[in-house]
């Protein structure tokens, strides 16, 4: 596993995401209330992008279409999202916050 800087842990606040382009594949990093989060950066629906999504609880919800997905286990809550998001570790080193990436 490699792991990739995303972001200080102190500038991703609480209900926020990030977004990080690894090798031309997205991801996003998320803040809720039980900790840091890593999934695939589109949903996968019709693969619109989860920069300006909507992130309550711990939820995140796609900008296109609605379909929820429960962020730490990526499992797809609410249609038309039907397919689950994979999920990818993350950790701090340093301040910053880490995916660790196959």
């Amino acid at each position: 596993m490699k792991w990739h800087k995303v972001i200080l842990e102190n500038e991703l606040e609480l209900d926020e995401l990030v977004g990080i382009t690894v090798d031309s594949k997205k991801y996003v990093v998320y803040h809720i209330k039980s900790g840091f989060y890593a999934t695939d950066g589109e949903c996968s629906h019709e693969h619109a992008s989860f920069v300006d999504a909507y992130v309550a609880d711990d939820y995140v919800e796609c900008p296109k279409h609605n379909g929820r997905f429960h962020i730490p286990t990526g499992k797809a809550l609410r249609r038309p999202a039907c397919i689950d998001l994979n999920v990818y570790p993350v950790k701090i080193e340093g301040n910053y916050l880490m995916i660790g990436l196959e």
